[in-house]
């Protein structure tokens, strides 16, 4: 007999758990077949979530005088917070409080109600074994640093950073190219709207740039993250420029002098040219210039420093012996807008991307069409003198495909919308865009989607099988053959152009593992990294003080990666004012007495929350990096380390409560825990 007073409540979730489940034969039987294990009231109720299920705990905890408290509702991931707050607003310590999880692991995975009630039965009665031995804990309260560390200067980035200065606190901002900006910088123009990209996004740089609370570290990139929530230690690599940033005033001359040229891969995406020193844009924050150690003369062949000599400068700004800076910075907060990677057309040879010579990708459109781009804005075939009579823009490449990235890249649609008004704005030529649906949900975007079919522009549905120079008509010389089949007449279309525009995939970072393993972050099967929550927390992640933002986490366009910048910056700025946080007190410890040293454990958090005493030759988990997953405690051969909250006792009268039942759901009567 337990000299517990426990409360069980069921929820019957409007009918997500009533309609498989009788909850309120759950409820009876809970009061009467568990009374001799401590339960005092069984209730259910329509929504127990709601204020007035709520406030029904809270009068039964204190005129009953319950002990401990059992709720049978949906997931604890979703509303473990609400009951724990329920309880301790009516004095009883919120961890004596037990969740069963009867909508998920019940209710929607069975067909059977008679089943499903017995289920329910036995879960609620391992929830009541369980609670019998939780113990009152008390949160771990951490101090915030009020600096905030932003890992990506593209738009979601510096709007994230500009959230936070604004509000009076420090951002250290990193940027491992030499400018932020991000690929937004690359655009010409931006959808729905046609407003001109760098308009809108180099005030911003400036800002960013000077902004009196933001530390721009470009060209640097993050080695090591050690600490947690609060407090933070980042090692940062500043690489060398080889341009002194605190003499050089930007003028511009030892890129003019500079005699070494070479194509620009990177921002010109091939199609431009860059000198051995140079910045990436004009509007490049910061202005200054940096030296590409891989063509530079002098650092080939040691001769040169053309740029040195006429350098203004005094004392000079060139400096070839400058090495790379490692700087610490303690931050409370670290938000990711690391970006995407584009998807390189090559792995679909039937495209001929870098066999056909005027078969394009996205990007490179991007820069033929900027006004400050290889050709001046001009839209060119690649002889640099031609320009296109007839135009294929081909979606979806390299997306919704299984045998390259199932998802959707969400900008492709509106992206190849954009394009094909271009073309037609400068040039007026034939375009033809081939879809697989069209996918213009957001503000406006349908609207363009209109605007682009009255300019008279032809849409084909159907995934283009083939793009070759394979004439073999009259009047098909020197054009691209694209093959298609169009599925709404349900014939294959077979269309010579000059130019075809691929609308290629938005992929995760190529180091997107190596960078969440470094920031104790997980990604998705596809690479993306994995926020805590896809609806209801889409800018946290299971690391707490850890944010992302922008196309880290998923595909996504302007204005999103703009709002969610501007939301993990938010959630920054509420854990700043509270000054100190609350840490969820669930954490695994070690047993120093029973601590071999084997160090098997070291290498298992996926937190980094385990050190190494050498000097005793025991290990030691920080309370504070710890989230309480259980794998040290899984993997301790010892039995050193044991988990607050899920000790071995807690696990088997859980385990001994679900195994008391019987299919028609009457209970074993069998009293105790079952021996490990």
């Amino acid at each position: 007999m337990s000299e517990e007073r426990i409360g069980v409540y069921v929820c019957h979730c409007g009918t997500n758990i009533a309609g498989m489940v009788n909850v309120e034969d759950v409820a009876v039987w809970a009061g009467e077949e568990l009374a001799d294990r401590g339960v005092v009231v069984s209730r259910d109720y329509k929504f127990m979530c709601s204020s007035l299920g709520q406030e029904l705990i809270q009068d039964d905890i204190k005129e009953k005088g319950l002990t401990r408290v059992v709720v049978a509702a949906c997931s604890p991931h979703l509303h473990e917070q609400t009951f724990r707050t329920a309880c301790d607003r009516a004095g009883l310590n919120p961890y004596l409080c037990e969740m069963v999880s009867v909508r998920e692991q019940v209710s929607w995975v069975h067909t059977d109600k008679a089943l499903a009630t017995a289920k329910a039965k036995a879960m609620v009665n391992g929830g009541v074994e369980r609670v019998i031995h939780h113990e009152a804990l008390e949160p771990l309260q951490v101090p915030i640093n009020p600096a905030t560390l932003v890992v990506g200067a593209g738009i979601a980035g510096i709007q994230a950073a500009l959230e936070i200065a604004d509000s009076g606190f420090p951002v250290y901002l990193v940027e491992r190219e030499s400018s932020i900006g991000g690929h937004m910088a690359q655009f010409d123009k931006t959808f729905p709207t046609l407003d001109c990209a760098a308009c809108i996004l180099t005030p911003k740089m400036v800002s960013a740039g000077i902004h009196p609370n933001i530390t721009l570290l470009s060209y640097s990139e993050v080695e090591r993250v050690d600490g947690y929530v609060g407090s933070f230690n980042v090692t940062i690599r500043k690489k060398a420029r080889y341009v002194l940033e605190d003499v050089c005033t930007g003028c511009g001359i030892c890129i003019e002098k500079c005699p070494v040229k070479v194509i620009n891969t990177d921002f010109e995406a091939g199609l431009g040219y860059h000198k051995a020193i140079d910045r990436d844009f004009p509007q490049a924050v910061p202005k200054y210039p940096t030296i590409d150690t891989e063509h530079c003369t002098y650092f080939l062949r040691g001769k040169c420093k053309a740029c040195q000599v006429f350098c203004p400068t005094q004392p000079n700004s060139i400096d070839f012996t400058q090495q790379d800076e490692m700087m610490q910075v303690e931050v409370g907060n670290i938000i990711l807008a690391t970006g995407y990677d584009l998807f390189d057309p090559r792995r679909i040879p039937q495209y001929g991307y870098g066999r056909l010579a005027n078969v394009f990708t996205s990007m490179e459109f991007e820069r033929m069409c900027n006004a400050s781009g290889p050709t001046n804005g001009d839209v060119l075939l690649r002889d640099g003198v031609s320009k296109p009579e007839s135009v294929a823009v081909v979606h979806c490449v390299g997306s919704r495909d299984n045998r390259y990235n199932k998802y959707c890249s969400v900008i492709c649609c509106m992206q190849s919308l954009k394009f094909a008004h271009l073309v037609k704005e400068r040039t007026g030529a034939d375009v033809y865009n081939f879809y697989i649906d069209m996918r213009t949900a957001f503000k406006d975007y349908d609207e363009f989607y209109q605007k682009v079919l009255s300019e008279g522009v032809h849409f084909i549905r159907g995934r283009v099988a083939e793009i070759t120079d394979a004439a073999r008509r009259p009047g098909e010389e020197g054009k691209l053959i694209v093959q298609a089949e169009d599925t709404l007449i349900g014939k294959q279309r077979r269309i010579p152009v000059d130019m075809v525009i691929l609308s290629i995939a938005l992929e995760p970072r190529a180091d997107s593992k190596a960078v969440g393993h470094k920031f104790g972050i997980a990604c998705s099967a596809n690479g993306w990294f994995i926020e805590k929550h896809p609806k209801l927390d889409p800018v946290a992640t299971m690391t707490e003080g850890i944010y992302v933002a922008g196309c880290a986490q998923g595909p996504k366009d302007i204005p999103s990666s703009v709002s969610q910048g501007a939301a993990a910056s938010a959630r920054v700025l509420g854990r700043i004012q509270q000054k100190e946080l609350a840490l969820e007190p669930i954490r695994a410890s070690v047993i120093e007495e029973k601590c071999s040293g084997c160090r098997i454990c070291n290498d298992l958090c996926p937190f980094n929350a385990i050190i190494f005493h050498e000097d005793r030759m025991v290990t030691e988990i920080n309370p504070a990096l710890c989230q309480g997953c259980g794998t040290c405690i899984a993997g301790c051969p010892s039995e050193a380390i044991i988990g607050t909250q899920f000790s071995n006792e807690q696990i088997f009268a859980q385990l001994a409560g679900l195994l008391m039942m019987n299919v028609d759901g009457s209970p074993v009567r069998v009293l105790e825990p079952v021996a490990a």
